[in-house]
């Protein structure tokens, strides 16, 4: 398994991207995505919802578990991935690419996300 190294990544498994024009992609990690099996709901947060790092902001259900998902930023939702409400396994399929899960307005990137090699260690993958 390899983390993209351009990614940033939280404690409780998930990534952000490199921010564009202040907006940045969130997703779930590969090993998230494996441990939690395979994921048939989403619930994710709306466009204008403000998401506060390290809080939660909705949910995977997967046929293992229900787990939250948590910001690893604080910011506003600009899009969240209809495609992933539509078809879930996406985030099981391509955790790094079309199951990203939402997009945020970044106000504030917390000092302790991870680099690809620190998170690599963290997970033990």
């Amino acid at each position: 398994m390899s983390n993209p190294q351009q990614l940033r990544y939280s404690k409780e498994h998930e990534w952000l991207s490199p921010a564009e024009d202040g907006v940045a992609a969130v997703g779930i990690t590969e090993h998230a995505a494996n441990a939690l099996g395979d994921v048939v709901y989403a619930q994710l947060p709306a466009v204008g919802d403000e998401v506060t790092a390290g809080e939660t902001c909705g949910e995977l259900e997967s046929t293992k578990s229900v787990s939250d998902l948590y910001s690893p930023v604080t910011g506003v939702i600009t899009e969240f991935n209809q495609d992933v409400v539509d078809d879930p396994s996406l985030v099981n399929s391509a955790p790094f690419e079309g199951g990203w899960l939402f997009k945020v307005r970044v106000a504030e990137e917390p000092k302790d996300l991870l680099s690809a090699d620190e998170y690599t260690e963290f997970s033990g993958n």
